[in-house]
């Protein structure tokens, strides 16, 4: 599991090449999310939680369930939507 200081070297570096974090969501939601943030013209990078240090009170799931959850970055795409 990565540090504190680990985590933000690695949010740090996305941000750097122009991705915004969103949120943290499992299977459910992930691909209508997707959709919607593809359809406003942004690209989406999903990020594993297994590595992630959770809230406390998100601890225990992603502990046992950590592969069911994904963290969604964008930002916005090169490519004209019309």
């Amino acid at each position: 599991m990565p540090t504190p200081a680990e985590m933000k070297a690695k949010v740090a570096k996305l941000e750097k090449q122009g991705w915004q974090l969103q949120f943290t969501t499992d299977k459910t939601r992930l691909d209508e999310m997707v959709e919607f943030y593809q359809s406003l013209g942004f690209e989406v990078l999903l990020e594993s939680v297994c590595d992630e240090l959770p809230l406390p009170e998100c601890a225990s799931c992603y502990e046992t369930h950590c592969d069911k959850y994904k963290t969604i970055f964008t930002r916005k795409s090169n490519i004209a939507v019309h």
